[in-house]
């Protein structure tokens, strides 16, 4: 579509101008006039990271697949952008129809993570639409956001009128049935809406309930405002996964993932007690073989795309990850199609899998211990031994593969100066083996990450280990790993602190995200641009003090600040895992034996993990 005037002024003065254009191949651009819903799909991050989410590619799709219903993008405009747009007066518009945000029914960010939080504050400020929910009348947009972030979503509540917890495709175009609906009636009201809403499985309405606090900071309780609003919040599944996508939009510019991507599974079976994703994405349900090899090829057909990526939490542990595999290959050979799994189990298996992937070897292997000590792996339940890590390393270098890279983390409940000792000795016998078989060609990517409780997780209750004793043993590994042919990345300790403390904060942190959002806070998940000054100091000018959220230990019975939305687990099974993991105890494998972690019951499944057949059914 042409661009304003105006648009084209502003863009010759910033980098990376195909971030705003829009028209991207596969774009939808539906009759403005003619639609009676229409909603903006908003990823608050750059248009090159929000353009690989699948889930907002998903969300997209089956919006403008609806009669009646058009769904535009909007993405985080780069700071300079948002300078531009400052001084030239013009509001943050929409891509395909550069409608501005304004004018839409509905407003739905995807919240992935923490450290976007601020450019939320960023988008709604451009687009000229109150910060506040409170202040924001029958004239506005509502306000939705979905995504992992919003199994605890407290911090941004005073910002969001509506949380989707848990699945969005039946969810969303419920709610977009029921604003069609009220909207069109006599008496139409947000809050009337809002409270309709409510009554919809998922939906979280924050000013439908209060918090209380104790004299010491903690939550006392969450109580639903009204008769009718539920006391707990459960998350929606789709029991079925839908179809995938078939016509993903094609970006203009180089992005994180360009590729062709197919969900094959959703839900993990593992049970790290670290994994926030692989707790609250349970139960495993997997697509069938036919309906990954058809959305491959629709997908291919309409975005020219030569990569494909079949993606889940661990995809080697899809049932028929083999005959799928052989049957991709089969589908297109000769059409320089290659095919990747984005998370590999650390068994020769997996080696098998690349090997028969990789006939080139183009790129490296990645496989994630966690921890150095077998003792560390037993208590976050990693179930890898370092027998395990050296075959499947040995088996990668026999193979060929020259580079492998392993994620450990650091500050994990129980750990000691002598767990983190193990990591470099686990990765001194790794790069051994691989100049025993490949000499001095073998090399070794070490990634250290600072581990952060996240809530509805074995560990939600742990403390974060203290800032200087992180610091200590990231300089150990330093110390330890200071080897040729092995390269050491460590996570930011700033970053990480406040990631702690927003993902296991309190309503009252909406306080501190507007003032360092007001103090200048932008794009905090961008080392560049990451100013940890500015949050010290709007925690300072909240009264609050971000220890008590990364730092404290919190009891059994304490009131969490999302102890009233569930993911289907129970309180008395995460305690249990919590408890075993102290204990140096590892837990169990869904596919080896039912855990009891409540998802069964909540969601009324006969089976767990769901396993599919052929013709798309659970068996």
């Amino acid at each position: 579509m042409t661009l304003p005037p105006s648009l084209e002024r502003v863009l010759t003065g910033v980098s990376k101008p195909g971030r705003y254009t829009g028209g991207e191949w596969n774009s939808v651009s539906k009759s403005w006039d003619s639609t009676r819903v229409k909603v903006a799909l908003a990823y608050p991050d750059s248009y090159e990271v929000g353009m690989s989410n699948l889930g907002m590619g998903i969300l997209y799709e089956l919006l403008n697949d609806q009669a009646g219903v058009l769904a535009e993008r909007v993405y985080a405009p780069w700071v300079d952008m948002e300078r531009a747009l400052r001084e030239a007066g013009l509001p943050l518009c929409s891509l395909e129809t550069r409608h501005p945000l304004r004018c839409f029914d509905l407003l739905g960010f995807s919240l992935q993570y923490e450290l976007n939080y601020t450019n939320v504050l960023t988008m709604l400020d451009l687009a000229g639409i109150p910060l506040q929910a409170n202040q924001r009348d029958e004239s506005w947009p509502v306000i939705l956001a979905g995504g992992s972030c919003t199994y605890n979503p407290e911090p941004m509540a005073d910002f969001v009128d509506l949380f989707v917890v848990g699945e969005g495709e039946e969810v969303l175009p419920e709610l977009v049935r029921l604003y069609d609906r009220m909207r069109s009636a006599p008496g139409y009201s947000r809050t009337g809406f809002l409270r309709a809403a409510a009554a919809i499985g998922g939906v979280y309405v924050p000013s439908l309930y209060r918090v209380s606090y104790c004299g010491d900071g903690t939550v006392a309780a969450i109580d639903p405002l009204e008769p009718g609003v539920p006391a707990r919040v459960d998350k929606r599944i789709v029991p079925v996964l839908p179809p995938a996508p078939s016509r993903p939009v094609v970006p203009f510019l180089e992005v994180v993932h360009d590729r062709v991507a197919v969900e094959i599974m959703r839900g993990c079976s593992r049970g790290c007690r670290f994994c926030q994703a692989g707790m609250v994405y349970r139960p495993v349900r997997e697509r069938p073989v036919e309906q990954v090899l058809d959305a491959v090829e629709r997908q291919l057909a309409h975005t020219g795309h030569e990569e494909v990526s079949l993606v889940s939490l661990s995809s080697t542990d899809y049932t028929l990850i083999r005959p799928l595999l052989t049957a991709l290959l089969d589908q297109h050979a000769g059409k320089r199609v290659s095919v990747s799994l984005p998370s590999l189990r650390t068994d020769a298996f997996s080696v098998e899998l690349a090997q028969l992937l990789q006939r080139t070897r183009k790129s490296g292997l990645t496989f994630a211990p966690e921890a150095g000590s077998e003792r560390l792996r037993a208590v976050i339940n990693k179930g890898v031994t370092a027998d395990d890590l050296l075959a499947t390393a040995e088996a990668a270098f026999r193979s060929g593969w020259q580079r492998i890279k392993l994620y450990f983390m650091i500050g994990l409940p129980t750990e000691t100066d002598d767990d983190v000792l193990a990591i470099a000795g686990l990765v001194r016998e790794v790069q051994a083996l691989g100049r025993r078989v490949l000499g001095g060609r073998a090399r070794l990517n070490v990634s250290v990450s600072t581990f952060i409780p996240k809530p509805h997780t074995p560990f939600q209750w742990a403390a974060m280990c203290p800032p200087g004793q992180v610091a200590a043993r990231q300089a150990m590994l330093q110390r330890e790993l200071h080897l040729r042919g092995v390269d050491l990345s460590w996570s930011d300790e700033a970053t990480s602190r406040l990631e702690g403390a927003l993902s296991r904060g309190d309503r009252r942190l909406g306080a501190v995200i507007q003032r360092a959002w007001e103090l200048g806070a932008r794009f905090d998940a961008w080392a560049e641009w990451f100013r940890p000054e500015l949050w010290a100091s709007a925690f300072a000018q909240a009264g609050l003090d971000p220890q008590f959220y990364t730092r404290r230990e919190r009891a059994r019975e304490e009131v969490l600040p999302w102890s009233h939305l569930s993911a289907g687990l129970s309180a008395g099974f995460l305690w249990e895992e919590y408890s075993r993991a102290r204990l140096g105890e590892a837990g169990d494998n869904c596919r080896e034996s039912c855990a009891g972690c409540g998802v069964r019951e909540t969601f009324d499944l006969s089976a767990c993990p769901v396993t599919l057949g052929a013709d798309g059914r659970a068996e």
